[in-house]
């Protein structure tokens, strides 16, 4: 039976205390060009072995060797997302000229497919919200098994136990509101974004153009009814594309609230704007995969970037205090992101794992919200970016 919300369901309220906090082809065959399936000995061939060893400093030599080149391809929003990423590796490994490519993983994941299907491949590291893309490239044989160090302290559900990929960033979507915006009045749960006062207030990320801002959406819809769904559609809500699009709103004061959006429940009370987070409230969590593509030109810097990903040294460094690895601990207030049950952590890969549901989800709040209109805020990066 399709687990998609009647639409008869009524409006539901629940109570919850909010909790404030602070605010991520040449040939026609099909795009994808799967490979063989693997047999299992094959299979056995290529496990991972132990966790890898060798030392940063090691593995930055061996990269410089090797060639000094590394071709990642991040999902995100802008094309400076990742800037302090980039900074960061930089600064640690001087020598190694990293282009990092930020699109909407959705196009990421169709690119790398074309990409396999012309023999043209570009990245050798993806690191995308597009979490079932992970199971069926390791499916096809496309990853390389993989285990930096670390790997045995990531909590389970964020990895492949065979190190074919691994989350390296652990993240959030909710609301949140700008302090001085909504003053004493503050809203305590999504079931407060719909009451009149906030019409015209409020900013969000299309849910049908982003699957964590559908998944948060569906979310709310399972929990609060498609009249909670109809009354938001009412509050004059500014949708646009690019899930930083809500909190570039509320930080630079053009609306109130901002739905659909990653935030920092790690900012400091002097922060403009709030995270929220409420008890009995749903909002969504996730592991950002990533995996070195067999087919990697650069494979040993590879390998760098994801050791220097999970090491200590950058987790501890997490904008919104959570970390993939059960030997970090978040600041004081705050339980790992897997110990919320209302962020839904092991609900997101089972639903990006249903493309037909998705597309379900994806239509029905088009009728309710609009057609996505809009450039892509990334830009139109084309078949080969990085090449």
């Amino acid at each position: 039976m399709s687990s998609f919300l009647s639409r008869r369901r009524v409006l539901t309220t629940g109570a919850g205390a909010a909790i404030g906090l602070g605010a991520i082809g040449a040939t026609a065959t099909p795009a994808s060009a799967s490979p063989a399936s693997v047999s299992p000995a094959a299979t056995a061939r290529h496990a991972a072995g132990p966790e890898e060893t060798r030392t940063l400093d090691e593995l930055y030599q061996a990269a410089l060797q090797e060639g000094r080149k590394l071709v990642v391809y991040a999902g995100g929003d802008t094309p400076t997302q990742q800037d302090g990423t980039k900074a960061g590796f930089k600064a640690r490994f001087p020598d190694i000229d990293l282009t990092l490519i930020v699109d909407y993983s959705k196009y990421h994941d169709v690119r790398v497919d074309n990409q396999f299907a012309t023999d043209t491949l570009v990245p050798d590291v993806v690191q995308l919200q597009t979490l079932q893309d992970f199971v069926r490239w390791n499916q096809q044989g496309r990853l390389l098994r993989y285990k930096p160090a670390g790997f045995s302290k990531v909590y389970d559900k964020f990895k492949d136990p065979h190190g074919a990929w691994v989350a390296t960033g652990a993240i959030a979507f909710s609301f949140l509101y700008g302090t001085a915006a909504v003053g004493s009045d503050a809203p305590k749960s999504p079931l407060d974004l719909v009451d009149p006062k906030w019409k015209g207030k409020i900013a969000s990320s299309y849910p049908h153009d982003d699957d964590a801002v559908l998944y948060l959406y569906s979310l709310y819809a399972r929990k609060y009814g498609w009249e909670w769904v109809a009354r938001l559609a009412a509050q004059d809500v500014r949708f646009a594309r690019g899930s930083n699009s809500p909190g570039d709103a509320v930080f630079s004061g053009q609306k109130a609230i901002g739905i659909g959006t990653a935030g920092s429940a790690a900012a400091p009370a002097s922060s403009p704007a709030r995270f929220v987070i409420a008890d009995g409230h749903p909002f969504m969590g996730w592991g950002q995969r990533m995996a070195i593509l067999k087919q990697a030109r650069n494979t040993t810097a590879a390998k760098l970037f994801l050791n220097w990903q999970l090491s200590t040294e950058w987790q501890k460094n997490s904008f919104n205090g959570w970390s993939v690895r059960t030997d970090i601990t978040p600041p004081a207030g705050l339980k790992q992101l897997w110990e919320y049950p209302d962020a839904h952590v092991d609900g997101f890969p089972e639903f990006m794992a249903d493309r037909a549901e998705v597309e379900r989800w994806k239509q029905t709040f088009a009728l309710y919200f609009g057609e996505v209109k809009g450039d892509p805020t990334p830009g139109w990066l084309g078949l080969h970016p990085g090449a």
